[in-house]
C-alpha cells in the first residue's frame, strides 16, 4: 500500500515520510494522461501513511517498514533524535504533503491531517518570536542544537497554500506564521551574503544529525522551498491588495 523508499538498511520494506512529496508527480501524471492508476497509487500511499506514520498528537515517525503481508514491521525515526522523537523536517514533509493532496483531491481527510500537523508545528515553535525549528523538536541540548532552515522553508511554503483552505481566522494565522518564518530566514542570521555560502541562499540546515551528515550546512531543497514560499507569499499579497481596491 506504499511506495518503497530505500534499498538499504535493516528494514524489509521501508517507507519514509518524505515520500509524500512524490505524490505531486503521480497526481500530475494522472492529470496529463487521465490514467486513473497514477492517482490510485498516490491515494493509497497517502492513506497508508496517514494511518501508520502519525502519533495521536500528529507528530510523526520518519520511517515505517512493512512486512510482506502489509502489516507494520517497525516504526522508527532514522534521521531524528530517536524513534519516539519529532524530526523537524518530517513534520514539514507531512504538512506540505497533505496540503498538496487536498489541492488535487479536495478530500476532507487530507485537509484535516494538514491542519493537525500544522497545529503541532505552531504549538512547538522554539520560542516566542522564533520560528526556525531545531533539527528535532526533542533534541536533547536545546537551545544549543543546530537549526534546520530547510524544515522552516518547507513549512512556510505549505502554510501559505494551506492558508487558502481553512476558515478566514485560521488562514490568517497560517499566513502570519509563514510570514514570520520568511522574515527570519531573510535576516542576516540565515540569509547568505552574495558570493558566499558556495552559491546557496540559506545558511543553517541539517541533513541527518545522527549520521553526522550535512550538519549546519546549506541544502538545495532548503533554497528551493524558500524560493517557492517567497513566490507564493508575493502572489498572495498581490491578490489581497487587488481585492482591497
Amino acid at each position: 500500500g506504499c511506495i518503497r523508499s530505500w534499498d538499504f538498511g535493516k528494514w524489509n520494506f521501508p517507507v519514509i515520510l518524505d515520500n509524500m512529496m512524490d505524490l505531486d508527480l503521480l497526481f500530475y501524471v494522472n492529470h496529463l494522461t487521465n490514467d486513473p492508476k497514477y492517482k490510485e497509487v498516490a491515494l493509497k500511499h497517502a492513506e497508508t501513511t496517514m494511518k501508520n506514520h502519525f502519533r495521536n498528537d500528529h507528530s510523526s515517525y520518519h520511517v515505517v517498514s512493512y512486512n510482506s503481508d502489509g502489516s507494520v514491521e517497525m516504526k522508527c525515526t532514522h534521521q531524528g533524535k530517536n524513534d519516539d522523537s519529532s524530526w523537524a523536517r518530517g513534520q514539514a514533509w507531512g504538512v506540505y504533503g497533505y496540503t498538496m493532496c487536498y489541492r488535487f483531491t479536495k478530500q476532507q481527510n487530507y485537509l484535516d491531517a494538514a491542519h493537525k500537523i500544522a497545529r503541532f508545528i505552531i504549538d512547538h515553535r522554539p520560542a516566542e518570536n522564533d520560528y526556525i525549528p531545531y533539527w528535532d523538536y526533542d533534541a536533547p541540548k536545546i537551545p544549543n542544537e543546530p537549526r534546520d532552515a530547510s524544515a522552516a522553508a518547507i513549512t512556510a511554503s505549505a502554510l501559505l497554500e494551506l492558508s487558502g483552505y481553512g476558515d478566514k481566522k485560521q488562514g490568517e494565522e497560517y499566513f502570519r506564521y509563514a510570514e514570520h518564518i520568511l522574515k527570519q530566514l531573510s535576516s542576516d542570521d540565515y540569509l547568505a551574503k552574495e558570493g558566499e555560502n558556495h552559491g546557496f541562499i540559506l545558511l543553517h540546515s541539517v541533513g541527518s544529525f545522527p549520521h553526522d551528515s550535512e550538519i549546519d550546512t546549506p541544502l538545495n531543497y532548503a533554497d528551493y522551498y524558500y524560493l517557492e514560499a517567497l513566490k507564493r507569499y508575493k502572489e498572495l499579497k498581490e491578490k489581497s491588495e487587488n481585492q482591497s481596491y
